[in-house]
């Protein structure tokens, strides 16, 4: 691709509107569905950094071994969760690229990287929405040259790849005067405009011009302190949804600088720079921070002329999700206000919370499949439609409900098999954050006392998957380019509360489970495109409801005369039965169902499971002519998948 190769030959652009964009040239295509699609959501600086092969495999069965000792003194709780707050671990897009053949084999069909743009060098700010250079790769990260050559490996394995963006706000470039009400870093909130105090320099000093990379913000076209609202520090849920100049929509977040999106001609420059990315990287979609705090107009018209240039070059289908903070209403809101500019929202409102407690049998069934009924949920019309959510069990916030991860109050190692079933076969688009398919969960629940802030903080969501020994050093001295950059001082914030040990453990039950049922989704597009619907069911001659927590989950995907029947246990240490409805008229008389999958045997082949796969369920009928399928002793945190079309063409 010609702009990629006299892209990368180049200096990044200094303005972006000398950036000229190509159109009508061959790139990557869309796919014809997302529907079709799951999501792998990974924090690059917590993923890998390609050197997982240096390090042992974590012994889940003795974790000890992977709390070291530091500087002669016996491991510190407190240290562990410092290197997770305010340090990089080390993540690369390499160590990213490293791992594609463990994600493919995972059922992954695209990747959600975290921001990778240039953060403040002196500033910790590993999560990436913090940027100082929207035309530059963080080097701690890479290179824009490890950037195109991710997607382009992605793409040679089938992978897709979705970059996260900012738009509503930059990091800490500038600096408010010091006199004022709380300081020259967070100042109170004004509904007029600040005082501009001064750009800041390599170590976040004060400078009077910016004349050089490490000075202020760039592209050049963000270096007008008009273009921010310069409103300081105030509540970021306040005001309504409805009012473009509500606070939340021109509050600075902690360390960042909200932008002045209604400034003359800004919204189309931050519109370029992220265009150029698509065109220099190839990617195929963008995840949307914080777009709650820009108003209906504003995100309308970038939504708008992004998906615009992504059609003019090839991808006609360029995936637009949005944050969309504030639960259901917020989400269906600016999805019915956009339309056809945003694809769809994250589900990390009420659904989320849902999801976690029908997975853990705490839950009625109906909690969460209400939610798809536009007679019972808010979002219930988006939701029916299967492209227009994304459903998240865990992610780097958490926004709604405790900042913990699934896995951190589950009741066995595989109880995520249920939630993930839940995500791959009924409507929407699934998103697995990473780790997931490990089971992360933070240390065991007999060192939670130690931890500041746990079930409070999102330090604890985001261990480092590929076990660093060490972090970086903090602000500068850490950068790649610089001479003994690992502080010594800290453990690394590894898996589990550990150091050292990474956990990409292919052979984990969880991940052999997660990875059948992507495959099985993967084959068929029942699963994917079908109708939903719950099902009844009855054990010990009691009538066909839907039954309470802790029973057998059922649902039911059709399309055209395919049935797929989804049976799961979420029950975490019993086993269940019952008898499961199935639709009488696609399963006549003599008709059988057979088992496609059953997880509990994916983990162990040699266990005897109820209900092998290629077995036969008869379809029953009591006489009111309901038809049936009978399922006995069902382990815990199992799933089976049936199909009255097994084996047809």
């Amino acid at each position: 691709m010609e702009f990629t190769h006299e892209g990368l030959q180049r200096a990044r652009f200094e303005h972006v509107r000398d950036v000229r964009l190509p159109r009508r040239t061959p790139f990557h295509p869309s796919p014809s569905s997302w529907r079709d699609e799951v999501l792998y959501f990974l924090l690059v600086d917590r993923f890998s950094d390609g050197a997982e092969e240096t390090r042992p495999l974590l012994d889940r069965s003795n974790r000890g071994t992977g709390r070291p000792a530091l500087g002669g003194e016996p491991w510190r709780w407190d240290r562990w969760a410092q290197s997770g707050r305010d340090r990089w671990q080390g993540g690369t897009l390499q160590g990213v690229r490293s791992k594609l053949g463990y994600l493919k084999r995972l059922g992954v069909t695209a990747l959600w990287l975290s921001p990778v743009f240039k953060q403040r060098g002196h500033l910790d700010s590993y999560h990436g929405y913090g940027v100082q250079d929207f035309l530059e790769v963080d080097p701690r990260l890479g290179s824009r040259a490890d950037l195109v050559e991710l997607v382009q490996a992605a793409h040679a394995e089938g992978l897709r790849v979705i970059l996260d963006i900012i738009f509503n706000h930059s990091g800490e470039n500038w600096t408010y005067p010091p006199e004022l009400p709380g300081g020259p870093y967070t100042p109170h909130y004004t509904a007029g405009r600040h005082p501009f105090g001064a750009w800041r320099g390599p170590l976040g000093e004060p400078v009077e011009q910016i004349v050089d990379p490490e000075h202020g913000v760039w592209p050049t076209e963000l270096q007008d302190p008009e273009r921010y609202t310069r409103a300081g520090s105030g509540n970021l849920g306040a005001g309504d949804l409805e009012d473009p100049h509500a606070e939340h929509k021109r509050t600075d977040f902690i360390t960042l600088r909200d932008f002045d999106l209604q400034a003359p001609g800004l919204l189309n420059d931050l519109a370029r720079c992220f265009k150029y990315w698509i065109a220099l990287t190839d990617c195929d979609g963008f995840r949307l921070d914080t777009l709650k705090h820009v108003s209906f107009e504003e995100a309308r018209n970038f939504c708008g002329t992004v998906k615009e240039f992504a059609a003019n070059i090839g991808k006609a289908d360029f995936l637009l999700i949005g944050e969309i903070a504030g639960g259901d209403y917020n989400q269906t809101r600016y999805l019915d206000v956009l339309a056809r500019n945003l694809d769809a929202a994250l589900d990390i409102g009420e659904m989320r919370v849902s999801l976690t407690g029908l997975a853990k049998g705490l839950q009625h069934p109906l909690g969460y499949f209400a939610g798809f009924d536009p007679g019972f949920a808010v979002m219930g019309s988006h939701r029916n439609l299967g492209d227009r959510h994304v459903s998240i069990l865990d992610d780097h916030d958490h926004v709604f409900g405790a900042k913990i991860r699934f896995a951190a109050e589950a009741s066995n190692e595989h109880q995520g098999a249920v939630a993930a079933a839940l995500q791959l076969f009924t409507l929407g688009i699934p998103c697995v954050y990473y780790g997931t398919e490990q089971a992360l969960a933070g240390p065991e629940p007999s060192e939670h006392h130690w931890l500041p802030g746990w079930k409070g903080s999102d330090v604890y969501l985001r261990e480092a998957m590929f076990g660093p020994v060490h972090p970086r050093k903090g602000g500068r001295d850490g950068l790649p380019d610089i001479p003994d950059n690992l502080d010594t001082s800290l453990p690394g914030f590894g898996p589990f509360g550990t150091a050292g040990h990474h956990c990409f453990d292919e052979s984990y039950g969880l991940y052999r489970r997660m990875a059948a049922l992507a495959a099985l989704r993967g084959a068929l597009p029942v699963l994917r495109h079908g109708r939903q619907y719950l099902r009844p069911i009855s054990f010990l001659g009691m009538p066909f409801e839907v039954r309470g927590p802790g029973e057998l989950i059922a649902w039911s995907r059709i399309l055209d005369d395919e049935e797929s029947l989804c049976v799961a246990n979420p029950h975490g240490t019993d086993r269940r039965g019952a008898d499961v409805i199935v639709d009488a008229s696609l399963n006549p008389p003599g008709a059988a169902m057979t088992v496609l999958l059953n997880t509990a045997e994916v983990a162990d082949p040699q266990a005897g499971a109820a209900h092998p796969a290629g077995s036969e369920l008869p379809v029953r009928r009591r006489g009111d002519g309901t038809a049936f399928v009978e399922i006995r002793n069902l382990p815990p945190s199992e799933v089976l998948v049936l199909s009255n079309h097994a084996g047809v063409g």
